[in-house]
């Protein structure tokens, strides 16, 4: 599934907010989800952050690419989890519009 957030910010600025604000991912998807999820991040190039979050005894694996005009999120549903998706796009797009705001 892919979620496109569109921006006018630029890559450079998207990249900073996203770096300042990294620390605090793990505490909002534990209120989204409970004490019971974790997330991990981890840089794989200067415009690309790779993303689990493990919850629920799932884990859902995403990249979020840093464009000039968007920020995309792509976000790989695993089997048994299709019931989620509505709230799964409807989270990534709070949350992001949130970080570009």
């Amino acid at each position: 599934m892919r979620v496109s957030i569109p921006h006018t910010l630029g890559k450079d600025e998207v990249r900073r907010r996203m770096h300042a604000r990294l620390g605090d991912a793990e505490d909002k998807a534990k209120g989204l989800l409970g004490s019971l999820a974790s997330l991990e991040t981890e840089w794989t190039g200067d415009d690309t952050l790779a993303i689990t979050v493990n919850a629920m005894g799932y884990s859902i694996p995403c990249t979020a690419a840093i464009n000039e005009t968007a920020l995309d999120f792509d976000v790989t549903i695993p089997p048994g989890v299709g019931f989620a998706r509505g709230m799964i796009e409807s989270a990534i797009r709070e949350k992001g519009e949130r970080l570009l705001g």
